[in-house]
């Protein structure tokens, strides 16, 4: 099963919690909490039971959000298979308008040649893709 990302608001800040109360909070297994304790996560002592500030806990899900971020660049889409941003195959990228303002942007990876998409508004097609041949689709 592929990752997700947790939600670090459905904790709360002032709150302790267990192992067990975060797997059931956040609505993963415990043995994914006690990753995260391997992985940096502090609790509050070393007895047991295990405890957990909700601070703490908020604070780590969102600094490990957003290192999993991949932001991509100008000229460039994500790639689902590559799990990277890449560049269009042959610097060609197909527009579909879905309203007057804006629409989706479609490309070939020019890794691994996988169908890539990009939301983006018409005014902007100039800054999001720089040097590439766009070309313009009807609206369905």
């Amino acid at each position: 099963m592929a990752a997700r990302r947790v939600n670090p608001s459905l904790i709360k800040v002032h709150r302790t919690y267990t192992v067990c109360e975060l797997a059931d909070r956040l609505g993963i297994h415990k043995n994914t909490v006690r990753n995260w304790q391997r992985e940096g996560l502090e609790p509050i002592d070393r007895g047991r039971p295990v405890l957990f500030h909700g601070g703490t806990v908020r604070a780590f899900l969102k600094a490990r959000n957003t290192d999993r971020k991949q932001p991509c660049g100008p000229g460039r889409f994500y790639c689902f298979r590559c799990r990277t941003p890449q560049p269009p195959a042959e610097a060609m990228v197909d527009f579909v308008p879905l309203n007057p303002r804006s629409g989706n942007l479609r490309a070939l990876c020019g890794t691994c040649g996988g169908l890539m998409h990009r939301r983006a508004s018409a005014t902007a097609l100039a800054r999001v893709m720089p040097g590439i041949e766009v070309q313009m689709g009807q609206a369905p």
